[in-house]
Parts: structure tokens; sequence; C-alpha cells
């Protein structure tokens, strides 16, 4: 059996086309506000995802680390998603990781298609696109390379690029670091509910289950921006995400009724709670709608790690101190992997529902 397989967006920006495939048009329905995105990361009035500054996260004087927490957990209530500055990750590290990944993109297509994953037979690690599903026949503007990264033994080495040489090195370093500050935000989040301090990570799978799996977006030039998206709007399923970026602007957020086009904070990490830490807190901590747009001018290219709780051993499901008569549970108790599905399922009958 052949399955089809799309060109590589990559392939498809070079080839010097002025007009975008059919299937890459997006319905008019999700084009709302689609500006210019360097214009609209420049504006400053309206509201702005917040930067957390996580300097004094541990210490000494209660009182500064209680002010920075606080403000952690009122972005998280809030808005679902900050932008995390002095998070104990070096810039020196973070700059090696970029280049590591996009020199990785900047390889010779033969060289990348040597680690293209295999969607039909389950092989989702390595180098892909995005193929149609059968309800909308609709693809994103990008290319990406997904792979787990933490815990080290989950790791299929297989799959990681040899070029550039330095690439594992770099990225299991950061992987690591990474989940050291998973460990931190979730004890605050967990204290900002009342919990004991490890209770949220423990909930989402401890060190040996919580997975983090990166996933290297890599969205090219677009002749027609305003009528294509690098990703569709969607919330991540994750516990939490953690995203850098080449300071390219792409991320919009949908907040109180408008999208919002994220700022580029220099030297930051982006981070988002997810589904599974909203399901665990019934709803107190706000796992926000996002999409990535794409821009005629500039190459944009995203790291995103999403800390993943094990997909069947742990059910999900609001917390019970989070639950009481006044404030009932908001969401079924399900597996990750149910909850996957339910999202999947849900999205297949809001396309195939007839237009209002």
């Amino acid at each position: 059996m052949v399955t089809s397989v799309a060109p590589r967006v990559e392939s498809l920006a070079s080839s010097g086309i002025q007009t975008i495939p059919k299937e890459y048009i997006r319905p008019q329905e999700e084009l709302t506000n689609m500006g210019n995105v360097f214009e609209e990361e420049k504006k400053d009035e309206g509201s702005q995802v917040p930067t957390i500054d996580l300097r004094d996260i541990d210490s000494e004087d209660p009182e500064v680390r209680e002010r920075c927490r606080e403000e952690l957990k009122k972005a998280a209530m809030d808005w679902g998603v900050m932008h995390l500055v002095n998070h104990g990750i070096s810039d020196d590290l973070m700059d090696r990781v970029k280049k590591a990944g996009e020199a990785f993109f900047n390889l010779p297509a033969e060289e990348k298609e040597k680690y293209a994953n295999d969607q039909s037979t389950g092989q989702i690690q390595g180098y892909g696109s995005k193929l149609a599903n059968n309800t909308s026949g609709q693809l994103e503007w990008e290319d990406y390379f997904f792979h787990l990264v933490y815990p080290e033994d989950k790791r299929d080495m297989s799959i990681w690029p040899k070029t550039p040489a330095d690439y594992t090195e770099l990225t299991s370093v950061y992987a690591k670091q990474l989940r050291g500050l998973a460990t931190k935000i979730l004890s605050v989040l967990s204290l900002g509910l009342g919990l004991e301090e490890g209770r949220l990570e423990e909930e989402v799978g401890g060190l040996q289950e919580l997975l983090l799996q990166m996933k290297i977006n890599y969205y090219p030039k677009c002749p027609q921006p305003e009528l294509a998206l690098g990703v569709e709007a969607h919330t991540d399923v994750s516990a939490l995400t953690f995203i850098l970026h080449n300071m390219v602007p792409g991320l919009q957020l949908f907040y109180k009724g408008n999208w919002i086009t994220a700022k580029c904070v220099p030297n930051s990490i982006v981070m988002h709670i997810g589904d599974t830490i909203e399901i665990l807190s019934n709803g107190k901590y706000k796992s926000i709608l996002h999409r990535g747009v794409v821009n005629k001018e500039k190459v944009r290219i995203s790291w995103a790690v999403f800390c993943e709780p094990p997909k069947e051993k742990i059910i999900l499901k609001p917390l019970p101190e989070t639950v009481s008569e006044t404030e009932p549970a908001l969401f079924p108790p399900r597996t990750f992997q149910q909850h996957i599905q339910h999202k999947l399922f849900k999205k297949t009958q809001d396309l195939q529902a007839p237009a209002k």
C-alpha cells in the first residue's frame, strides 16, 4: 500500500511558488485577526503575555520568595502562558541548542529524509510534515523534527540527528535542565492549590514516568501568510510545555476573545500550562488556545518540549482537594490517551457539523 506523503513545506517554499496549494489554505473562520505578525508584535496597547522573573523562586527571604511564586500562580490562573526569565538555564546553552537544531534543518533534503518518520506504522519520532487528516484535508505550513528527550533510558538514539555532531550532547543537557525547571514550576503550582509541594509532580508521573518530548517546528517563508497557519488553533495536551524560538514572532494566544501576538522576549522560555494540569486543578490553572502564524520574510523555528504523563498508567481527573459542592468536577476521569482521543473525536465532530 502506498501512502501519499505531502511534499515537505520547505521544498514547496523554496520552489518559488507565488500562491500556496489549496490544501494549505485555511477556512475563513480560522483566519480572524491575521494582520502582519511583525506589526502585531510591536503593538504595546492591549493585553500582553505576562513575563515572570524566576530569580527569587527559591529566595531565602520568605516574603520575596512568596511574591515571585504568587506572580507565577496568578499568570497560570489568568493566562496559562508566560515568558519565563532568569529561569536558570544559561543563554549560552539555549543558543547552542538552537544553532544545532537549525543546522539539522539546513542539511540537504536527502540527508533529512534519512530521519523521516512513518506515521502509517506508528513511528512518529523523526523528521516529518503533517499528513492531511481525512476530515478536513487541511495542512499546516511547517515541517518538524519530533523525539523523546527525557528520561534518558526511554530515548531512541537511532532516530537522533548525527549531524551536527554536538546535537545529542546539547539537546540532552538542555532536556535534563528543563526537567529540573519543570519540578520547580510544578511545586509552585501545587502550593498554589494548597497541596503538598510534590503532589502535582507525582500526579503526572514523577521522575520516572513524566516524558519530555521535543518538537522542533520549522516554519518556512510563506508567499500568502494571510491564508495559511503554521499550527492550527489548539490547546496543548501536556502538563507543561516549554518553548524556545529564533526571535521571529508567530505565537498567538486567544485571550478574552482576541488573538494576542506574543512578544519575542530575549533569553526567555515561553511556558504553557497544558490540559493535564488544567484537569488536575479542576480548571483553576488555564490551558490557553493558541496558534502559530507564518510570514513572507523570515523562517521561524521553535523548540517545544512537551512534558507529558504516561499514556495509560494514570487516571487524569480533578484532584479531590480542588472539588467542592460549589466547585464540582469540570472534567470526567480519563487516561491521558483517552483525553487525546476525546479531543480528536470532538475535532472530527466539529468539522463534520453542518455550517451554521
